[in-house]
């Protein structure tokens, strides 16, 4: 089998030819866009093909400068996706974007019950307007998956059914 190619000349850094940016300047760039977390914008440069030594030096920088923060950078993700994922998968996706486990859980940690069960709630209304269902058990057995799917817990999936679904009460 034929290896694929890129069409693109890959950057070289360092070894002859002078980068057109520096690494610093390239993480600020990054960073205008969205947040990162420095796992994320370490790859990202290092797939840019800039040294490790200049990689390192561009995040120690934008680390004192205040643009690189892990914990910040946890507690937004939190704040913006609450609204669809609960607790265990915006843990996973934390991770997954190399967030320190402590960072994740004080993040988390302002993720409370009472939010989480809005959140679900306001999700199992959506779903449930989708295709009513016609009792309590019905809309677990469709809409309960889903909300588990997204992160939230079966204690917290119970509630928000009961409470989305019209004409019962806790």
């Amino acid at each position: 089998m034929r290896q694929r190619t890129s069409s693109r000349p890959k950057p070289t850094v360092g070894a002859g030819r002078p980068q057109a940016t520096s690494a610093l300047d390239a993480g600020l760039r990054l960073l205008g866009r969205r947040a990162h977390s420095q796992v994320e914008l370490r790859r990202k440069l290092d797939r840019r093909g800039y040294t490790p030594d200049q990689t390192e030096a561009a995040l120690s920088r934008l680390i004192e400068l205040g643009y690189l923060d892990d914990r910040s950078f946890a507690e937004g993700l939190v704040r913006r996706r609450g609204a669809i994922r609960g607790p265990l998968a915006l843990s996973a996706e934390l991770a997954a974007r190399g967030v320190d486990r402590a960072h994740a859980d004080q993040a988390l940690a302002g993720f409370d019950a009472e939010a989480q069960l809005a959140a679900a709630t306001r999700l199992a209304e959506r779903l449930y307007a989708r295709k009513p269902q016609a009792g309590y058990r019905d809309m677990l057995n469709a809409v309960g998956p889903k909300l588990m799917r997204r992160g939230f817990s079966t204690n917290v999936v119970r509630a928000a059914c009961r409470a989305a679904l019209p004409g019962t009460e806790d």
